[in-house]
């Protein structure tokens, strides 16, 4: 028996296809290993939304291919589309998959031929249903590929044009989920707001949420949207909605318009921040997180003061911090004033504690309430006792070592905080 070991760097849309490619090989009679040296095949499923992203994919190859000379090494993903030129050139990659391909792992391995298609000239959503899956939640890719041009940005040359999974799609894995005991699906993509924008009769992402409305999975949470996307008919239909769980991820990237401006995103910052009070006032204690990028080209300190004061008055609950990172055939490489790298970390440091902050003060306003978990499958493997998530994205430790209440929903009441986690008990 053949075996393999595959290793995902990267988002949500990566790790999802992750699973696929798994299911994939195991179906075919394959077999996951634990370590290198027993296995036959060393997968990565790569990411290339940094430099260091791409740097850490050639360092998990090469690594393989040291501990053991004759495995075959496989890269597929963000970094296998957009640089597989130069990725044939390294004696210690033996096979190249581009992102529309890796769903065809089996055949490339039986062949040991590269397969990249150009991604632009894929019109179609390449959908794939997953079967089994391990985790207590699932994600739901809904979209893939992006149509913005925002000007640091490789991605869309990595994934393609915006392409949307059918309503038909999207209901029947659910049910697959529903089937297998999920009780929580995570809607993802690259940029899941355009959903519908490339059907003929438009559709937009409303019309898709209210059919999943009439699923049976019990709850459901988006992934990452831009705030232009976000408008009042679409947070009065969640605000009023039973199973959607009150998590925005906000596609910020800076909170300076000047940035934001050179950045190509279509939205201010007063825009954001009004759009942060809204939610925070529609929803009970909604979690609000965002990512923000530091040291872009032409930021100056007055510019980054302007973010930094703007995230601390806004009632957002976390940030994701990334210090900017250039990248080839983007606009932002060839922009003048690039800021040098001890000052765009120096940046990032103190984002990063304010963060920090506000995320520890997002979780103490949360004690004494009480809120619906969704416990893990399995206990904590080190104190034995249930975990789980509220609907506002906290993890949480629930005072029971009773594994015949894991993945279920049970109503808590959370009590205290030791070392940054949160400790509820059963009510």
């Amino acid at each position: 028996m053949k075996r393999y070991i595959l290793k995902t760097q990267g988002c949500k849309s990566n790790q999802l296809e992750s699973v696929i490619i798994k299911e994939k090989l195991n179906d075919a009679g394959y077999e996951e290993s634990k370590d290198i040296i027993n296995a036959d095949y060393f997968i990565l499923n790569s990411c290339s939304v940094t430099s260091n992203a791409d740097i850490e994919a050639l360092r998990f190859l090469r690594n393989a291919k040291n501990k053991k000379p004759d495995i075959v090494t496989v890269i597929t993903g963000c970094s296998a589309q957009l640089h597989a030129d130069e990725l044939k050139k390294h004696p210690y990659i033996d096979i190249i998959l581009g992102n529309d391909d890796k769903f065809s792992i089996i055949d490339a391995i039986n062949s040991k031929k590269n397969s990249v298609k150009d991604i632009f000239e894929i019109n179609y959503f390449n959908n794939q249903f997953v079967h089994f899956y391990n985790n207590t939640r699932g994600y739901l890719k809904i979209q893939d590929g992006c149509n913005n041009h925002c000007s640091y940005c490789t991605i869309p040359l990595a994934r393609g044009k915006s392409r949307s999974n059918s309503i038909d799609n999207i209901i029947k894995q659910i049910r697959l989920y529903t089937d297998i005991g999920i009780k929580e699906v995570i809607l993802t993509g690259i940029h899941i707001g355009q959903w519908g924008q490339d059907f003929t009769e438009k559709k937009n992402f409303l019309y898709m949420l209210d059919a999943i409305e009439n699923t049976d999975i019990v709850r459901y949470r988006l992934g990452s949207l831009y705030t232009n996307e976000i408008d009042d008919s679409l947070l009065n239909f969640l605000s009023k909605s039973e199973k959607f769980c009150p998590h925005f991820h906000l596609s910020l990237q800076s909170l300076t318009n000047k940035t934001l401006h050179a950045m190509n995103r279509q939205y201010n910052a007063e825009n954001c921040l009004y759009l942060i009070e809204k939610i925070d006032s529609l929803f009970d204690m909604p979690f609000i997180g965002s990512d923000i990028i530091v040291g872009f080209p032409g930021e100056s300190d007055e510019d980054f003061n302007i973010t930094m004061n703007n995230v601390i008055k806004s009632k957002l609950s976390n940030i994701h911090v990334f210090p900017y990172s250039v990248r080839e055939n983007t606009k932002a490489a060839n922009m003048p004033e690039q800021i040098p790298e001890k000052i765009k970390n120096l940046r990032a440091d103190k984002l990063k504690l304010i963060a920090k902050t506000k995320y520890s003060s997002f979780k103490k306003r949360n004690l004494n309430t009480t809120a619906q978990v969704l416990i893990e499958k399995r206990p904590d493997k080190d104190t034995g006792l249930l975990k789980g998530v509220t609907k506002n994205y906290l993890n949480v430790y629930i005072d029971s070592k009773d594994k015949s209440l894991c993945n279920t929903i049970q109503k808590v009441k959370i009590l205290n905080t030791k070392d940054e986690n949160l400790f509820c008990t059963i009510i």
